[in-house]
This record gives C-alpha cells, structure tokens and sequence, in this order.
C-alpha cells in the first residue's frame, strides 16, 4: 500500500512545554486513520504541523513522496481539511461559500459542481439558505464540502462531529465511510468520540502527552477472539514471576500505568484467576479491554 502520510521522529516545543515528542507515522492510500488522544495530547498541533499552520521543531514530513516543506504548495493543492470549527462567511449563503472557497483554491467549478457537493453533504434542500440560520451540524457539513470542493485526495478532519447531535454524527460517520469506501480517498481523522471511530478507522494512532503509545489496524488491537486481558494486583512482581515461569508467558504484554497486560483468548480468563489465586497472588481486577474506549483508557491513565 503507497504512503500518503509519512512522519518521522516529529516534535513540537512552545517554550518549555513539549507538546509533541519524536513522533513517527504514516498513514496509507484509501485509509481512514483515526488520530486518538485526551485533550493535551498534541492532536492537533500534529495536524497543523501536517498543514503547514506550524512549524516543526525537529523531524521530517512527507505527503504524497514528497517533502512538505520543499513542495508544500502542490502538496496543499492535493489536501483538504477542517480544524476544529470550520470558517464560514453566515452572512452568505451555502453556494456563496462555496464559490468563494473555490476560488481561494484556485479551482474553477461549475455550478453543477456546487450542488453535487452540497448534496454529498446532504446540504442541497438549503443551498441558497444564508449560513447564519443554519445548525452547528449543518455548518460541520458545509466546512466539510467547503474542504472538498477541489476534490482533494487527502483529507484531514480534526473533531468533525465537534458539537454534533446524535444524528449529526451519524451523518459524519456515513460520509467520512463514503468518501473512503466510494470516492477512494484518503482520510485522517481526529476525534475524541471513541465508538464512532470504532466503525470507520481502518488503522488506529493513539498519542499520550505528545508521544505514540500505539498504532495498528483495528481488527488487530481489538481482536475479539485475541483480547487484550489487564490484570492488576497489589502484587505485580509475584504475578510477573509466576507468569513468566508459566504457559502463560507468551500471552504477556509491556505493562501499562502498573497493569500487567496480556493477550489471550478471554474464554481463559477464569482458569487464569485460578491458577493466581492457587500461587496465593491477590487480584483486584482481570478483565479483558473489549472496546475502544477500554483500550484507549487503558493506555491513557494519567
């Protein structure tokens, strides 16, 4: 698969605060990759480092082969995104914006095209509607065609579904699945709505305090017949001895925040209590980390 994204040892210092700490990635053609982390975490700094809105500190960023800050122009014309809340004229109407946005990009567009975009973004019933009377979620789906209307093969989301009702963000989720599975384009997308990435991440990249904890695809770090099992005790290094002197010692995992983690199928859980309570080790909690939000949790404690 071709690498659309490729970041290598990134990192970001305001002062004395290091809001990103070498971090290295890459994200591959017709991917949908979703960008986790708590708030703080260097989200989205990231992100406007990959737009050009700041400056890297130290690293290398490539989009498309080509180094961004050699080619950013082209590399730009190729791209399209919305940060946090998208930037909208309310005092014009939808089909305004649009030709203004084209403009701005510049790329020119039929009014055809126009419509087509809105009605990809479920705006076409409001196209000539000022923006001042739309809903938050209307104006997320606009700034969305407002960052499509150059017909972008990458694009970068930073918390699309930022203010969405429960509609809204299933709205968000079909088009982010369409424009990947139908229109083939590639899409990263931060977001702190941890189920809905869930469903649409193709490959995952969890960030704590500037640095990756962990990235691979989602049928792998959520594998339901390979759970990741967290076991905690007050006796950690007496569980690790006996895990490691046991059959057990091929499910082990690098501990988090002073859980041991392991990877088994969870079917076995019970016969592990067991075998830990026979060797006399207190277990205060063994539990598999079946979704998302469990395994970001998990990784993410502070």
């Amino acid at each position: 698969m071709n690498q659309v994204i490729r970041a290598e040892q990134l990192s970001k210092d305001f002062g004395d605060i290091k809001a990103v700490r070498d971090l290295s990635f890459s994200v591959g053609q017709g991917q949908v990759y979703g960008f986790l982390g708590q708030n703080g975490a260097g989200k989205s700094t990231t992100i406007r480092m990959l737009l050009t809105l700041v400056e890297p500190s130290s690293g290398t960023i490539e989009i498309f082969g080509m180094n961004l800050k050699k080619h950013r122009k082209e590399i730009l014309r190729r791209t399209g995104a919305i940060i946090e809340k998208p930037d909208l004229y309310k005092y014009l109407t939808a089909k305004e914006n649009l030709r203004i946005f084209s403009r701005l990009s510049a790329v020119k567009v039929s009014e055809k095209k126009i419509m087509d975009q809105l009605a990809l973004v479920g705006l076409a019933d409001r196209a000539e509607s000022k923006v001042k009377t739309y809903s938050q979620g209307m104006k997320q789906r606009l700034g969305l065609a407002t960052a499509l209307i150059h017909d972008p093969e990458l694009v970068i989301l930073d918390e699309p579904a930022n203010g969405l009702d429960p509609q809204g963000i299933a709205d968000m989720r079909n088009l982010i699945l369409h424009l990947s599975k139908e229109l083939g384009k590639t899409l990263l997308v931060s977001s702190h709505l941890l189920g809905e990435m869930e469903m649409v991440a193709d490959q995952l990249l969890i960030i704590h305090k500037g640095e990756k904890v962990v990235e691979g695809r989602v049928s792998e770090l959520l594998n339901p017949e390979q759970s990741i099992v967290e076991l905690v005790t007050p006796d950690t290094l007496g569980a690790l001895a006996f895990l490691r002197q046991s059959g057990w010692a091929g499910t082990l995992k690098e501990p988090v925040n002073g859980a041991i983690r392991m990877e088994f199928n969870k079917q076995q859980i019970p016969e592990l209590n067991r075998q830990l309570v026979e060797k006399g080790i207190p277990v205060l909690s063994l539990r598999p980390l079946n979704s998302l939000e469990d395994y970001f949790l998990s990784l993410t404690k502070r």
